[in-house]
């Protein structure tokens, strides 16, 4: 149980904050607007907006896996759409970043120490393997989306 709980702490600094690498997602995205995280600083790349919403999409993916439904790409695909590029259409794109990771966090923690190191379902990686990869994936996109903030 203590890998268990120190997987969660990461994913929460991660998220949070008070993490070795600097800001956490949430810390880069608290003074995005809108306006903002719609624009395309960089051609062909994707906004903040789009990074947020994939961001939520498989941290929602990572806990159906956790759940015992292994699904090999989220519901809503692996780039959501931006549909709505209003300031509502944004808030509601946090929250919905908000809701996936803590309920990811959720099911992180009711998971049994025994099986963070089996495979999720057959012939795919661990929990401990796939924990620790989206949180790296996480981090991967926040520092995008701290360079698309300057851009």
């Amino acid at each position: 149980m203590r890998e268990v709980k120190m997987i969660r702490d990461q994913l929460k600094r991660a998220y949070e904050g008070e993490a070795w690498h600097g800001p956490s997602l949430k810390e880069i995205l608290k003074d995005v607007t809108a306006e903002q995280a719609g624009r395309q600083p960089i051609v062909g790349a994707h906004s903040i907006w789009e990074i947020v919403l994939h961001i939520a999409a498989w941290e929602a993916a990572v806990r159906s896996r956790l759940e015992g439904d292994y699904v090999l790409e989220p519901a809503e695909g692996d780039w959501p759409a931006v549909i709505d590029k209003g300031e509502a259409a944004w808030r509601e794109a946090l929250a919905k970043l908000e809701s996936n990771h803590m309920m990811l966090r959720e099911a992180v923690s009711a998971l049994d120490g025994e099986r963070l190191f089996e495979p999720l379902a057959e012939g795919k990686p661990s929990a401990y393997f796939t924990l620790h990869g989206v949180i790296q994936h996480d981090l991967y996109h926040a520092g995008q989306i701290a360079l698309l903030k300057k851009a």
